[in-house]
């Protein structure tokens, strides 16, 4: 029992770290700001959010500077009706970047065209004058599952 105890310790402590980071709670934050804002296009808070060297890759190839983006969300060629995560993560490979990795299910309208689409995806967020900025995303459409045959 003596041996147990340090062994699931030792198990369940980097667990309990990354659950606690307090990084990873401001970037889930920022994040779901960022979310809300594209769902319900808000120039202050896409402005706040997004780095002026964004580039956005979108899972049909086209790719949005944060002007671009800003634009076709707050002009209705794109509308986010909704985002919903199923893996969200993040790592840190130097003090000022996060990678963000992860699937969502978003359905859009696009230049009046509805759509439902599984994507995965890896976004990049870059620590600017202390407020964390979204700089990169790209994402790819998940292909249907097929049939067991």
């Amino acid at each position: 029992m003596k041996m147990l105890l340090p062994l699931l310790l030792a198990f369940l402590l980097p667990f309990a770290a990354a659950a606690e980071d307090p990084k990873v709670t401001v970037l889930t934050a920022v994040d779901d700001a960022r979310v809300a804002a594209m769902l319900k296009p808000s120039k202050a808070t896409l402005d706040t959010v997004l780095s002026d060297d964004l580039r956005y890759a979108h899972s049909n190839g086209k790719v949005d500077t944060k002007a671009s983006l800003t634009g076709s969300l707050l002009g209705g060629e794109a509308k986010y009706v909704s985002y919903k995560y199923s893996e969200r993560s993040f790592k840190f490979p130097a003090p000022d970047v996060a990678l963000m990795a992860g699937r969502l299910e978003v359905q859009a309208v696009v230049d009046g065209v509805s759509m439902t689409t599984g994507i995965s995806y890896l976004a990049v967020w870059r620590l600017e004058k202390g407020q964390w900025k979204f700089l990169a995303w790209q994402s790819c459409k998940i292909p249907p599952a097929t049939p067991a045959k």
